[in-house]
């Protein structure tokens, strides 16, 4: 007769993971799935580097000497100037591909097989924005080294300069649970593309991303101001020791590096939960 091994014999059946601990290993799976596939498509970051780049040399060189920054006109000054609103849009701008990576995959079923694995229900969407998280550092290096051959210069030292991309970086992120909820609510990729970048143009051109929010119309002035894009631009602006630093009454922008934190953690915070949600329902 054959008998059971149990406690008395020395062994147990192993303990399932915790669950955070669990949901962080199946997130970081699906990161690196993520990463492989890019990195078997070079033209998506090939891409994503040229478009960045494109503005700030056409920025630069075709507005640089016709815009008013204080009560300079000087093409160097708005380089500096610029380049914290240049950074800021970069990185915001990952989400349409957060967005139409995903809908790509619910379009030919991968999410459903995803879904029929034993792992935790928001892996997938964690490692997806994690995958463009990667993608995004990798576009702002070579653009930091585009801008600085163009003149930028940082004011307030290294520390306080990553202190500024890590603001970017947390953005891109949080802006990235706005593409995953968009690529969730959608068809097809081409629409998550259009969808992730129609809203995106008033979020950072009413800010004071390129020019100075004194300069808009008054009653555009608070919708800038009070504009989370325009926060963290302020916020690196500050951290990088560049021109154009407002002198607006508005809370955000005399706090902006606080101001940044709190809406990147704001926006990821509902923006995760209304994607996990969408996700479960999506593909039940």
């Amino acid at each position: 007769m054959t008998t059971v091994p149990g406690p008395a014999d020395g062994l147990t059946a192993p303990r399932p993971r915790g669950g955070i601990v669990r949901s962080v290993n199946d997130s970081l799976v699906i990161a690196r799935r993520n990463l492989i596939r890019m990195s078997r498509i070079p033209e998506m970051v090939v891409f994503g580097l040229i478009q960045p780049i494109m503005f700030v040399v056409l920025f630069s060189y075709v507005f640089g000497g016709s815009m008013q920054i204080g009560d300079s006109t000087s093409p160097t000054v708005y380089r500096e100037f610029l380049m914290a609103g240049i950074f800021a849009q970069t990185v915001t701008f990952a989400t349409a591909g957060a967005g139409a990576g995903i809908a790509d995959d619910m379009h030919k079923g991968l999410i459903d097989r995803f879904r029929s694995l034993p792992m935790a229900r928001g892996a997938v969407l964690t490692g997806r924005t994690l995958a463009d998280l990667v993608q995004t550092t990798l576009t702002l290096v070579v653009l930091t080294v585009v801008a600085l051959l163009v003149g930028w210069r940082i004011h307030e030292g290294v520390p306080k300069a990553l202190g500024a991309f890590v603001l970017l970086l947390l953005l891109g992120y949080a802006f990235s649970w706005i593409g995953a909820l968009i690529g969730l609510s959608v068809r097809t990729p081409e629409a998550a593309t259009s969808g992730g970048l129609i809203w995106l143009f008033p979020v950072t051109f009413i800010s004071n991303a390129f020019v100075d929010s004194d300069n808009l119309p008054s009653w555009l002035q608070p919708v800038a101001e009070w504009n989370p894009f325009s926060a963290t631009v302020q916020a690196c602006r500050v951290l990088f020791g560049n021109p154009g630093v407002s002198t607006s009454d508005a809370w955000p922008m005399q706090h902006p590096v606080w101001a940044s934190l709190l809406w990147s953690v704001l926006i990821i915070t509902v923006f995760r939960t209304l994607s996990v949600r969408k996700y479960r329902s999506a593909t039940a």
